[in-house]
Parts: C-alpha cells; structure tokens; sequence
C-alpha cells in the first residue's frame, strides 16, 4: 500500500477540529500542517492534534512540499478562491460542502483540477459510511420496490447569531447551503438525474440569509423529494427513502456514529380496501439492521479520498454530483431571494 497522504488544513474552526479528530483512525491519511489568519491560533491548533508544522497565513501553507492534500474548511466564500490557489500550488483538494457559491465557480474550480493533474472533491463525509452504501445497496436492488419518495430534514436551532459566518450572508451563509445542501445532495444521488422541477421557500433572517427553507424537486423518473432545512427550528434529522413496497428509514442520516449505526427497512400496512375478506393485517414489519463502520466519519472520507487519489477508485463524491447539487442550490436561491 501507498505511503499515507499528508494532509494540511486551512481554517482552525469546528469542522476542522472534527476532521483532524477524525483522521486519527484513518488508514491512509495524517495531518502534516494547518494554517490560520493568526499563527497563535494555528500553533494552538497543532499543538491539540499533533500537528508538526503551523503557519500564519494560508498561502504559506501552499508552499509546503510535505502536503498532498489540502483540506479547505474555510467560510463559503473562500472555496472557489483557495480551492484553485492549492490546485495551482500542485495539491490535491478536499472542499468542504457546499463546493461553491455557484455552479459557475464550481465548474471554474473543476476545469482548474483538470488542467492540474489534481482532484477536487466535494466533502459530503456521510456518502463515506457503511449505513450510507447499505441503504443505497437496497434501494437499488428493489428491497422496496420502485421508489417514489425521498423526504429529508437537518436543522439545528442557534441563538449564537452575532460573529455566526451562518448569518453572513456576504460569507455565502444561510441554513441552505449550510445544512440544506445535505438533503438536495442525497436526493440527487438515488435520483441520478437533474430535477425536471424545482420549488423553494423559505423564511429569512434580518441579516439576509435564510434561517428556514423548505422545498420540492421533481425528477423525471417521478421521484418526488421534499426537504426542510433549518437554523432557528429543532426538527427530527431523519432521512426517509419511500417505495411502492415498504421504506428505508434513516434516523442518523448525516453524522452515522462509528458503531452501531442502525438503520430499517419496513412496510406499512395495507389499507383496508387491499385485505382479503376475512382477513386481519398484521403489525408492519421491521428489520433494523447495524452497522459498525470500523473507523470514524472522516476517516472513512480521508481513506476514500486516498482511495481515488492512489488507486484511481471513482470519487464517493463524482464532479457530476456536485455539480447538480450546486445548480440546484443556484435555483433554490433565486427562487427565496439569497443573492452572494
């Protein structure tokens, strides 16, 4: 096996603690250095996760021939800018979600890739975990017969909102592309085509991002996938993949544990009209199956990056579904009014 990729992280916030935290069980993957706007948060940052090599800006970073990859855990609007600038400096990149504010930016940031030797994937760490692929794995293998709905949630309720880069709306925030792009991204991945039709609406905050946004796509197949999304409102978190005999019911959809991930499959009962005469219906049936992923989320994600980095593997995260997320997003925003 290849020698392990050496990481650098730009940005020191949550997602990067997470992702560093993650790292430890990976099998192909070691952080080698993190940058930061301040040098006294970045040596903070290494000193926490072990990190050997600390830097002040994000450029001096770049300039580093121990790093392969870069993972960009920066606001929003920073993707497209840093994404190309590491691709230019010969690194491979790890963008986190949502890839860029636009589909125009995210094809400029693919086309840079190309012309570098270099991937660029889109990190939705969720695609990576077993209970992910076990779910995609029955679905298509008809263990609910044709599927007809997708119904999804992630919201979180904050009273955090003073200095929050998620109200920002100059930062690319809102709860749409913070959370929202979760649920399109999986609706988009069973359905495996560009909605015929798409509709939004959403509540906003006074800062001029959405705090709440509710939706529908249409595909052409007549998958219908309805989402809601939100940061000022506590709802389930669930994911919800309905057929014409029996769904998928995911409760930890986006952030599955390492251990013990349980997931169902079950039917509904029957309507009265579809009983034999005589006949009772009995209890739907339940299996709930578990699944032990073997490493921690962004491990799975690390160890697949390296996976198509070092083994020419397809991407958990293909360019086309990226893509189709981010003009769905592009849509979405026109239609509530979020302009970057």
């Amino acid at each position: 096996m290849a020698e392990p990729l050496r990481w650098g992280i730009l940005g020191t916030g949550n997602i990067a603690a997470q992702f560093c935290a993650g790292l430890t069980t990976a099998r192909r993957a070691r952080v080698a250095a993190v940058a930061s706007r301040s040098i006294d948060a970045s040596r903070a940052f290494a000193e926490t996760f072990q990190i050997t090599s600390a830097y002040g800006t994000y450029a001096d970073l770049l300039t580093d021939r121990g790093v392969d990859v870069v993972y960009v855990s920066l606001p929003n609007s920073m993707h497209h800018e840093w994404t190309i600038r590491a691709l230019r400096a010969g690194k491979h990149v790890l963008c986190e979600k949502p890839f860029a504010l636009s589909a125009d930016q995210a094809n400029e940031m693919f086309d840079e890739a190309g012309r570098a030797g270099k991937l660029a994937i889109e990190a939705f760490m969720y695609l990576s975990h077993p209970q992910t692929i076990a779910a995609v794995d029955a679905v298509h293998s008809g263990e609910i017969g044709e599927l007809r709905v997708v119904r999804t949630s992630f919201c979180y309720r904050t009273r955090r909102v003073d200095g929050n880069i998620r109200f920002q709306r100059e930062l690319g925030g809102g709860a749409l592309m913070d959370v929202g792009c979760y649920c399109t991204n999986l609706a988009l991945l069973f359905a495996n085509e560009e909605p015929a039709e798409v509709h939004a609406s959403a509540r906003m905050h006074p800062t001029g991002v959405d705090e709440i946004t509710a939706g529908v796509l249409r595909f052409g197949s007549g998958l219908l996938a309805s989402f809601t999304c939100g940061m000022t409102v506590q709802a389930d978190n669930t994911a919800y993949l309905c057929g014409t005999e029996g769904f998928v019911e995911l409760p930890v959809p986006w952030k599955p544990p390492s251990k013990e991930a349980r997931w169902t499959i079950a039917r509904g009962t029957p309507p009265k009209q579809d009983l034999a005469k005589g006949t009772t219906p009995t209890a739907p049936p339940r299996d709930t199956r578990t699944v032990d992923a073997g490493q921690e989320l962004y491990a799975l994600e690390a160890d697949d990056f390296a996976a198509a980095v070092q083994d020419g593997k397809p991407p958990r995260v293909p360019r086309e579904l990226t893509l189709r997320n981010t003009r769905v997003l592009d849509e979405i925003r026109r239609q509530i009014g979020l302009e970057f």
